[in-house]
């Protein structure tokens, strides 16, 4: 493997996995609405690695983004759709445009990049692999997170369906679902935001409730670092699922339980 596109990779998760397939020998394309960040990321993972601004949710921006990797490269062996704008609040202080920006970015966006860079997929005869960013939320949803949860969801859905169109092409498709991690997400969220929608919003309130909510009770919260500590062996190994943090297994079993359980009801009807 030479190359690896990874979008939303100016900080955070983004440029933790940088530093990982870097590391690996890969040269990086480093994808970022902060275009300077990009740029320092792709600065110090060297290796020829390029950088370019890029607005996921503009699917030209990203048409035009492959273009220069296409040139500069040829093709790649891994594509990482890495982004998430978050916008907090109760269910019914949410507006249609906090939903269509969330759902623009983390869901469409998310669709774009596969879809911009796939030709370059198929382009090497190498080992091949998607890795689409999820969030620990679509398994252990918490409240005041809505618009989140839900495009995380969808994320998941979109990656299980990827998999079972891209396997007979031999092109491995894995689905991250990171938890709490010290990075800059809602500071980038709030950037993020457009002008035209109304400032990022985060209360206090919402806050409190969600550290309040027993899902989120136990939640660990790592480094970037460390929550890519096993990706390049399980994107290596084509896992279909690669989890960061381990400390909501009871809450992750009590809701497939509960899925389990309605299974049987309607199994013995």
């Amino acid at each position: 493997m030479t190359v690896a596109v990874i979008t939303g990779a100016g900080s955070g998760l983004g440029s933790a996995k940088a530093d990982v397939f870097a590391g690996a020998g890969m040269s990086i394309v480093a994808l970022d609405i902060d275009g300077d960040r990009a740029a320092e990321t792709a600065a110090r993972v060297g290796g020829g690695s390029l950088s370019m601004r890029v607005d996921v949710a503009d699917r030209a921006s990203l048409d035009a983004a492959a273009k220069v990797a296409a040139d500069a490269f040829g093709s790649c062996e891994i594509v990482c759709a890495n982004v998430g704008v978050q916008q907090f609040g109760a269910i019914d202080k949410l507006t249609e445009a906090d939903w269509r920006w969330v759902l623009d970015v983390n869901v469409i966006g998310t669709a774009n990049t596969v879809t911009a860079f796939l030709p370059l997929l198929r382009a090497s005869d190498g080992d091949r692999h998607i890795v689409l960013t999820s969030s620990s939320a679509a398994l252990t949803p918490s409240v005041r997170l809505a618009a989140y949860t839900a495009s995380k969801f969808a994320v998941m859905g979109y990656g299980e369906v990827l998999r079972q169109e891209l396997e007979p092409e031999g092109i491995g498709v894995s689905i991250v679902f990171p938890g709490g991690m010290m990075t800059r997400h809602l500071e980038s969220s709030a950037q993020a935001r457009p002008e035209q929608i109304g400032p990022w919003v985060m209360a206090d309130d919402d806050i409190q409730v969600m550290l309040a909510n027993a899902s989120m009770t136990n939640e660990e919260v790592l480094t970037p670092e460390q929550a890519v500590r096993n990706l390049l062996h399980d994107v290596t190994a084509n896992e279909p699922f690669i989890i960061t943090h381990g400390a909501y297994r009871d809450v992750l079993e009590a809701r497939h339980g509960a899925i389990l359980a309605a299974y049987e009801r309607g199994a013995n009807t």
